[in-house]
Parts: structure tokens; sequence; C-alpha cells
């Protein structure tokens, strides 16, 4: 069983109008999806966490490779939705909350981490990582799948900031399409082994989050 490391409220994050929204949305997006959460996960294994799970998608595409999958989800609805996807998973699969800021696990008990679209909407960017970070055994893994702002241009980056100070994370329960995920990871002390970037979806117009950054870090040190 997890063990708090601080005392988090099972329900820190109750979004249900965008919960309901976000279970419809993403399963109809598999489509798009589908190779991103292969080429996140390939190779991955040994015993790993997911850091704010959703409706558990990625269940299904852990590779044999991955002995147990401890997944975090601080949403009541989105939490039911992984554990009734977790029955269907090949691997055991121990849906839990919590919090990505306050990690109920013990230090150094995981091979590897996953963040899929989830540091767009942590409350703090800087210490989700550093529970990351604390949670990996060293030379441990970070998967990372996220969106954040666009790299260039001059039209697309103000608008991002200015709907991070409005609408956007009111509408999209808590999401900021402003973030910098990639210069956050290294900031929070992982070292980047590979990443690239691309656009989500590939064709059709340029939505705010549709930059994204795919890739692999790990923690400093050897097992």
């Amino acid at each position: 069983m997890p063990s708090r490391s601080a005392k988090v409220s099972r329900d820190l994050v109750h979004h249900p109008v965008f919960a309901r929204f976000y279970a419809r949305q993403s399963v109809a997006a598999e489509t798009v999806m589908r190779a991103h959460r292969e080429e996140l996960l390939a190779g991955i294994s040994g015993r790993v966490i997911e850091i704010g799970a959703g409706n558990g998608l990625n269940f299904s595409y852990y590779p044999s490779t991955v002995s147990e999958v401890v997944a975090l989800e601080p949403e009541r609805l989105l939490r039911k939705l992984a554990a009734d996807a977790a029955l269907r998973a090949e691997m055991p699969v121990d849906v839990v909350p919590g919090a990505a800021e306050a990690l109920p696990v013990k230090s150094e008990a995981f091979d590897a981490a996953v963040f899929s679209l989830v540091l767009c909407s942590v409350r703090s960017v800087e210490r989700s990582l550093a529970e990351a970070l604390r949670v990996l055994r060293p030379g441990g893994e970070l998967r990372f799948l996220e969106h954040g702002r666009a790299p260039s241009g001059r039209v697309m980056p103000r608008a991002q900031k200015a709907l991070d100070r409005t609408v956007w994370p009111l509408l999209f329960g808590g999401c900021h399409v402003a973030r910098e995920p990639l210069a956050a990871i290294e900031d929070a002390g992982f070292s980047v082994v590979t990443y690239r970037r691309l656009l989500i979806p590939a064709r059709g117009p340029r939505l705010p989050s549709s930059y994204c950054v795919l890739g692999t870090a790990r923690r400093p040190g050897t097992a």
C-alpha cells in the first residue's frame, strides 16, 4: 500500500463539469493520441508511478516489462473511471487519490514516473517535479507528454499568456497553456535524455493547447 508523505485531501481537486467533458473528449481523441501514448510508454519497465492518471487511458499502453503501476488521480470522477480501466489492464494497477505536489508514496520507490498532460493543471509545477524526483530511484526515468507555451512567434505566446490570466483555467479544470514543461523538468534537477516537439493535432488550426513536448528524462545517479 502507498504510504503518505503529507496529509492530502482525498478530493483536493474536484471539477465535476470539466471531468465529464474531459472523459468524453479524451476518448474521442484516441485516434490522434494513440501513437503518442505508445511512444511515451515504449520500453518503460519496472515499478511505475503515473501522476495524474485521468480516466486511465494510458493503462492499455504499458508494455509487459512493467511489473506494477501506482496511478494517482485527485479528481473524484476521473479516479472512478481510472479504477474501472485498471480492471482491464494486463498488469496490476493500483488507483489511489493524491496530489502531484505531495505524493502519498515512499521515496525512491519507483523505477519510472509518468506525466501525461498533467503539468498544465497542477497547482505547483516546481513542487510536483520535486516530488517526482523524490519518489524515483537514482537513475529512474521520467516519461513526459505535456503541452505548453508555443516555442516561437509573437501572437500565440501572447495569446496563451492572456488566456492563462483569464478564462482558460476556469473553463478547463485549472489547465494553463503558457507553461514551459521542458524547462521546468530541467530546472527540477532531471537530466533530459531525449525529447521532441510536436503539434497535436498535427493538421488543422493551431490551438492554444497544440504545442506539445514528448520525451524522457532521468533522475541523476545510479541505482
